[in-house]
């Protein structure tokens, strides 16, 4: 049964171009189907997690990192008695926005955009779903509901000042209440991006051999998880020691995050879904006894895994793949492919309304092509697309 503070499909806010309503799917089972066959969704396929997508056939990719926080966001949704189709669409889109390279390519496309409004992979992903994504004979986008795109835009909770000029450019015209919380559905799939990453990071990284099984039973929550592996099977098989340890690990995060929450809205009581947007703080969050431990193993994650020299020397090459195909494609937009060049014809009255479509281009590029178009245009200071780090 719905809880009184979920999302109520029935009572969806619509959509920005009315349609009508489908005879066997509700308006957040249409909006979930819409994102998967998106070709933004695909593309997320050759996408950077932590890896460069061609270092290793193993690695998660932003699209498997998106199957996996769905499939989580969903479980506890289900715990909290929200809507889960809510929740798996805002979960399957909200890295959609994210450029190739992951945040390291975030990062190159913000310094380029610095002069002209900047970059963010939050307001990226509206701007696809609301403009780029150009399949419908009657609109632009996707057409999602309103509380889809609230749950993009803010599943981090308010957005503050200064507004991405992507994400303000379509709140001009369709106000998704920027300075509220999103959706307890929005919320948990926030929280299922950090349980997802927080266990399939350590488990890459174990891959890549950038550290230990040794050196994870050190770690808060993960030592209780190896001992408990340690008793029940003495002797397992290295490899099956550390899935089971790391699948403990999983379990004890949502059952941390389902039971934190399921205390938090007994202490509050919303009645409505409005009442969790204008609780002023989160519905959907770790114990802070949990929390303080994951600040360890991210810690632990950021100097031994993100930062490790294999990962900082492919950062610093990637970074100079978008750092020149900027320029490249400013100084020469006729090389943009034909549907590209339409655009710059039909609406690229100045500089920045260039930049914001060469913007757009590079940030749809998958790991791969933006790799092959580096070395097609520069030749010889391509980046080298083969160089498997991942121990098979």
């Amino acid at each position: 049964m719905r809880a009184p503070y979920a999302s109520d499909p029935a009572q969806s806010r619509g959509r920005l171009m009315p349609e009508d309503l489908s005879t066997f799917r509700t308006p957040f089972q249409r909006d979930r189907d819409r994102i998967i066959h998106s070709s933004a969704f695909r593309r997320l396929k050759h996408k950077t997690q932590v890896f460069v997508e061609h270092e290793g056939d193993y690695f998660r990719t932003r699209l498997t990192h998106s199957i996996e926080v769905a499939q989580v966001a969903r479980t506890m949704a289900r715990a909290l008695n929200l809507d889960e189709e809510l929740t798996e669409a805002v979960a399957l889109a909200h890295d959609l926005g994210h450029p190739p390279f992951g945040h390291t390519g975030e990062d190159a496309l913000q310094a380029v955009m610095d002069p002209y409004g900047g970059f963010d992979h939050n307001a990226q992903a509206i701007r696809i779903v609301t403009h780029l994504e150009r399949h419908y004979a009657e609109f632009d986008g996707l057409n999602l509901t309103w509380e889809t795109l609230e749950g993009i835009a803010k599943h981090n909770g308010p957005v503050p000042a200064p507004v991405p000029w992507a994400l303000a450019h379509y709140t001009a015209r369709h106000d998704l209440e920027l300075d509220t919380h999103a959706s307890a559905e929005a919320q948990v799939a926030a929280i299922a991006d950090d349980v997802a990453y927080n266990h399939h990071d350590l488990h890459d990284g174990l891959r890549a051999e950038l550290f230990s099984t040794d050196e994870l039973a050190e770690l808060p929550i993960l030592g209780a998880c190896f001992a408990e592996v340690d008793a029940r099977y003495p002797g397992l098989n290295y490899y099956r020691r550390r899935h089971e340890a790391l699948r403990r690990f999983f379990g004890v995060l949502v059952e941390d995050v389902i039971g934190q929450a399921q205390a938090t809205l007994a202490d509050l009581a919303p009645e409505t879904v409005r009442d969790v947007r204008e609780a002023g703080r989160p519905i959907v969050q770790f114990s802070d006894a949990l929390f303080t431990d994951l600040k360890v193993i991210r810690d632990f994650l950021f100097h031994r895994m993100y930062r490790a020299p294999a990962v900082v020397e492919m950062r610093v090459e990637v970074t100079r793949v978008v750092m020149e195909l900027f320029p490249f494609f400013m100084a020469h937009p006729e090389e943009l492919p034909k549907q590209w060049r339409k655009d710059v014809e039909d609406v690229a009255g100045d500089e920045t309304q260039l930049a914001r479509i060469v913007s757009d281009y590079i940030a749809g590029m998958t790991d791969r092509f933006a790799l092959q178009t580096h070395q097609r245009i520069f030749g010889d200071k391509g980046v080298e697309i083969i160089r498997p780090l991942e121990n098979l």
